[in-house]
């Protein structure tokens, strides 16, 4: 098997397993109280936050000027207002804890992890070119920061009716980009950091935004306690050991 097929192959294991993992919660959601729901929405959050901020965001910064990852950012945030403009406009806007907006939610997380997979997968084939152990490395960290991901993109899923199974599968399907990704990185050998730094941007502006306007006021709004705060310190907590220790 060739080096190409080879690490395309293991951009997309790496990708569908990575935020899979994390989709496999949605087989333990069995009719939760709101109370527990508003937990994990916030820690669903939490993570989301510290995989933006201290993994996505600065690695942009570290591979391209501080301008490119502004600009990633609020093109991010951009594409994924008109998208939830666009899904409102056609399915109503609702109430903020329909299962209709749960369901949105869910599906515009998964948009901002597809666009966050297609650089990593960039990133892997290029570590391969580079050596055979750092292509390994990298793969490895990779899957496991994409299952937070999987864990706050298949919650709300879940509470906005989705079958489980079916939550589980679009986990997984979200980690396709990385394995073309990782296509496009062993053609190429040695991507423009630029525009890496401009693609990991731009994924965390749309992660950013759904995070902050979707993730967090659902997560208060099911239970108006302090609990939903707890969970998002607690995931941000567990995000950020996650992002700086691997």
């Amino acid at each position: 098997m060739s080096i190409i097929s080879k690490t395309t192959l293991i951009g997309f294991a790496v990708g569908m397993m990575g935020t899979g993992l994390g989709g496999l919660i949605a087989f333990f959601l069995r009719n939760p109280s709101r109370k527990f729901l508003s937990f994990i929405l916030g820690c669903s959050s939490g993570l989301m936050l510290a995989i933006v901020c201290f993994d996505l965001l600065p690695e942009a910064f570290e591979l391209g000027h501080i301008s490119i990852g502004v600009l990633g950012i609020v093109a991010g945030v951009i594409l994924i207002v008109f998208l939830d403009t666009k899904i409102s406009d056609d399915h109503g806007h609702g109430l903020l804890l329909s299962k209709e907006s749960f369901v949105k939610t869910g599906f515009l997380l998964g948009v901002g992890v597809a666009l966050h997979n297609l650089p990593e997968g960039l990133a892997i084939g290029s570590g391969f070119m580079a050596t055979k152990e750092l292509g390994i490395g990298i793969s490895i960290v990779i899957a496991l920061h994409n299952i937070p991901e999987g864990i706050s993109m298949a919650t709300p899923m879940c509470v906005g009716g989705i079958p489980r199974w079916k939550a589980f599968l679009y986990t997984i399907m979200v980690g396709i980009p990385m394995g073309l990704g990782a296509f496009v990185g062993v053609l190429l050998g040695e991507i423009s950091q630029g525009l890496i730094a401009f693609c990991l941007a731009f994924a965390g502006g749309t992660m950013l935004y759904i995070t902050c306007g979707e993730l967090i006021p659902k997560a208060h709004g099911l239970n108006e306690s302090r609990i939903s705060s707890y969970g998002v310190i607690l995931g941000f907590i567990i995000g950020m050991i996650v992002a700086v220790k691997l």
